[in-house]
Order: structure tokens, then C-alpha cells, then sequence
């Protein structure tokens, strides 16, 4: 999938998912994470990960970008950028709440290692999980 035909916005969300992973609050892991999501109506909104001494409350990235879209009134999404070092994969919890926006969003796996001039890896959510729990 060329990045560049599918998703012309890619920088922005790599920009905006990069600035955010800065504001994580890691203090325990110290693993800072930054996400950017696509509205479908074009807006970008990011998040970071917000880390809790009790380890259970911590709230990823992901999760954080989707909930404040959602707080800002939007509720579908086409895209989000996943910015860490090392090998920027959704975990699990994330791929589930993702998949309730769009089985079928794009997901940019952003190495921060590599220059911000780097095109991200592009998949398919339906790819990272693809037989997601469903009510329907």
C-alpha cells in the first residue's frame, strides 16, 4: 500500500502523534508513547500515554487519542499514527477498542529511532487483529 496515495495526511499525524508522545507521563516505565487519530472529517486529534503507580490504570496513547476525539464530538475514525522507539505496535486492549471505530482503519507504526522524514510502516487494522470480538 503506497503511503503516500492512501493516507496524503501522513506527516501531520506523524507530527502530531511524535509532539504528544513528548507530553507522556511515563515516570514508571519510562516507554512514552504518542497517538494521533484521523477524524473522518479530517481533523487530527492526539494523545499520550498517562502511566498510574497502580499499574492496571494506566490509559495507552491509542485510547487517549480515541477518547478525546470522541470527547470533541467526533466518532468516526479513518487513521492514527502510533509513535515509539522500537517497534510501535497497538497492544491488544488497544487493537479491541480500536476495532469498535473502524475494523478497517489504517494504522502507521512510527519508529521514533528513525527521521521524522521516515514514512511510517502502513497496515490495516483488520491485519493486526483480524478476528475481533464483536456484540453484532
Amino acid at each position: 500500500m503506497n503511503l503516500d496515495v492512501a493516507l496524503p495526511q501522513w506527516r501531520e499525524l506523524q507530527t502530531a502523534a511524535r509532539a504528544a508522545r513528548g507530553n507522556a507521563w511515563a515516570p514508571y516505565s519510562r516507554y512514552q508513547v504518542g497517538a494521533a487519530v484521523l477524524t473522518s472529517d479530517g481533523r487530527i486529534v492526539a494523545g499520550c500515554n498517562v502511566e498510574n503507580a497502580s499499574y492496571g490504570l494506566t490509559i495507552c496513547a491509542e485510547r487517549v487519542a480515541i477518547s478525546a476525539a470522541i470527547a470533541q464530538g467526533c466518532s468516526s475514525f479513518s487513521a492514527i499514527c502510533v509513535s515509539l522507539k522500537g517497534i510501535p505496535v497497538p497492544c491488544g486492549a488497544c487493537r479491541q477498542f480500536l476495532v469498535e471505530f473502524n475494523p478497517e482503519m489504517l494504522i502507521l507504526l512510527d519508529d521514533v529511532n528513525h527521521a521524522a522524514e521516515t514514512p511510517p510502516e502502513l497496515v490495516r487494522l483488520s491485519e493486526l487483529l483480524p478476528r475481533a470480538f464483536r456484540l453484532s
